[in-house]
């Protein structure tokens, strides 16, 4: 039906996603997906983009793991730095204009790590598919939108023919695909919230974006999937429903 043309995972929840070639999916999670969190220092009250002005910003972080599996993150004013720490923290800091510090998700923290850590926010599913017929569909209803795949924060993107008026993964519920060896089963609609409206590099607030896929389709674009048989996973690789 298509081929994979985008693979992200999202170190820290609510941070800009990592862009890469291959991602390991196992039978609850990708590897390296949210491990960590940003919180208000102040409180300890984790970020919500979705919810709070203050947090809008926060997407424009951007996150990699490196090769020993420890977080860096970059803002648009400082260049990569280890986290979490002290200066990483003054860094993001400085970008939000309060005092801000990323922790370890409780259950993720390594074992030689001694600082402050916080609750997961949320774990979903364990993959977030999208589609570029949704991505086309969106196009359609709002042309002078950016229907730009970092709004949506997906796992795995599948380049596949645009099919007219239809957003077609949100017709697959109960189905299950193959994308090379991985087998999925898509469990749920995902329901979109105001992130999808927040600018990042390249795209501006658009709150039109949310307001059609309220009106069109029910507040949904993507899916969650939950895994059957883990597998690693490549640029490239073809799906199929089974």
């Amino acid at each position: 039906m298509g081929a994979v043309t985008g693979l992200w995972r999202y170190p820290a929840s609510s941070l800009a996603g990592e862009c890469l070639e291959v991602i390991s999916v196992g039978l609850e999670t990708i590897d390296g997906e949210r491990l960590f969190g940003l919180v208000d220092a102040s409180n300890n009250e984790i970020a919500r983009p979705d919810r709070e002005a203050k947090w809008h910003k926060v997407p424009r972080i951007r996150t990699r793991l490196s090769q020993a599996h420890e977080l860096e993150i970059a803002t648009p004013q400082s260049d990569w730095l280890p986290a979490p720490g002290a200066e990483s923290d003054r860094a993001v800091s400085a970008f939000l204009g309060f005092e801000a510090s990323i922790r370890p998700f409780r259950q993720d923290a390594a074992p030689d790590y001694a600082g402050p850590l916080t609750a997961e926010r949320y774990r979903k599913a364990p993959v977030h598919l999208l589609t570029t017929a949704s991505l086309a569909r969106l196009k359609a209803l709002h042309p002078d939108g950016a229907a730009d795949p970092r709004r949506f924060r997906p796992n795995i993107v599948v380049d596949m023919a645009a099919v007219e008026g239809s957003f077609p993964e949100t017709e697959w519920i109960g189905r299950k695909l193959a994308i090379g060896d991985l087998l999925l089963t898509i469990s749920e609609p995902c329901r979109r919230c105001g992130f999808t409206i927040i600018a990042q590099d390249g795209f501006d607030d658009d709150p039109a974006i949310l307001r059609n896929l309220v009106r069109h389709n029910a507040h949904n674009l993507g899916v969650y999937c939950t895994v059957d048989r883990p597998a690693r996973v490549e640029i490239g690789e073809t799906m199929r429903l089974l």
